[in-house]
């Protein structure tokens, strides 16, 4: 599925568990109005605050498995025990509206979305440290901190998914929470301004001069 010049762009955006992704998202989006983010289905509870149909469409298992099985995921991953998905009407509902896509997704996900999406942006989420990064496993959701094995296996699945950093277009180090914000805004701003995404605009301004 390639990108046109002047059609709307898809960006991925991951991170490990507890790197603040989602918090870097809702912060970036506040700021850019024409980027909306992708809701995703997931078979997990609700998390406190977290609401259906903004944060995420919370759904059964069976509900889940039936829409993979008939091919409505753009991508899909099991993640600590729990489906993740992202419809491929939702992508297009936001095309439709003129919109960038967000796409606050785990690594297997962005895998997946390399394969269909050969135009998406990927921008990676780093921690600044793993003892940074336990801080945060440990006070997340109310988390239990005694709950050793727990964070271990979190850290675990971390340090794997770290690895694929590499694999990713842009990295923003989410140390200074306010610096990675202007970082990742920088990022979805420049790619907007690429000359192959704005050729459309540029013919009507050369026109303008004839």
């Amino acid at each position: 599925m390639l990108n046109e010049a002047g059609e709307p762009l898809c960006f991925v955006l991951s991170a490990p568990s507890g790197a603040g992704k989602t918090t870097l998202a809702h912060a970036v989006l506040q700021r850019l109005p024409q980027i909306t983010r992708t809701i995703s289905w997931t078979t997990r509870d609700p998390r406190p605050g977290e609401k259906d149909g903004i944060d995420y469409i919370f759904v059964t298992q069976d509900a889940f498995d039936e829409n993979e099985t008939l091919g409505g995921f753009v991508e899909s991953a099991v993640v600590h025990g729990n489906n993740y998905g992202t419809p491929e009407n939702e992508i297009r509902r936001i095309h439709d509206d003129g919109h960038d896509a967000l796409m606050v997704i785990d690594v297997q996900g962005a895998e997946a979305v390399r394969t269909q999406l050969i135009d998406a942006v990927t921008i990676f989420v780093l921690p600044p440290s793993q003892k940074v990064l336990e801080k945060r496993l440990n006070g997340r959701d109310g988390a239990d901190p005694t709950n050793e094995k727990s964070i271990c296996r979190r850290l675990g699945v971390a340090v794997a998914e770290i690895d694929h950093f590499v694999r990713y277009d842009y990295l923003v180090i989410n140390d200074d929470f306010n610096q990675a914000v202007r970082e990742l805004e920088a990022i979805l701003v420049a790619e907007r301004c690429k000359q192959r995404h704005r050729l459309h605009q540029a013919g009507k301004i050369l026109e303008s001069f004839q």
